[in-house]
């Protein structure tokens, strides 16, 4: 992995304690069949959308209102030659106060422009960040089904 890990960041007027409440009700903005707890430390997850993507998630960081990280332990990926690409990758959200609005900056370390997946994870990221996860902080509904 030599090239930067995809990252993308939004500003929000809500406190940190609501977006951060928000990024971890992980069905409110991300589609797919979402199993397990996704609040605590320690946690751990999966996500299925239909035979295409599966991920296995455990919390690894967690610091209330700032930071929560996911660390990918398993992943099946069905439209890239290497259908584990995910697996060791994490997925990191920081939250913090920018005079009266709130950033959210996300991270997936180790999904970098050399995997297959990049260009369509990134996109499928970029929404999920930028608009389903943006629009369920800002007014409580995200739209995780209508990515295309």
């Amino acid at each position: 992995m030599s090239g930067p890990s995809f990252t993308s960041s939004f500003l929000v007027d809500k406190s940190p304690e609501e977006v951060f409440a928000a990024i971890n009700n992980v069905r409110g903005w991300w589609s797919g069949n979402i199993e397990g707890e996704t609040d605590k430390l320690g946690d751990e997850f999966t996500y299925r959308y239909e035979d295409v993507h599966y991920s296995k998630q455990k919390i690894t960081e967690f610091v209330p209102n700032k930071k929560v990280v996911w660390f990918v332990e398993d992943s099946f990926l069905s439209f890239v030659k290497d259908k584990t690409e995910w697996n060791g990758t994490s997925i990191s959200f920081e939250v913090t106060k920018k005079g009266d609005e709130t950033e959210v900056r996300f991270t997936h370390q180790g999904l970098v422009p050399e995997y297959e997946c990049f260009e369509a994870c990134s996109g499928a990221w970029s929404y999920y960040m930028n608009e389903s996860l943006r629009e369920y902080i800002v007014s409580g509904h995200g739209a995780p089904n209508n990515i295309e």
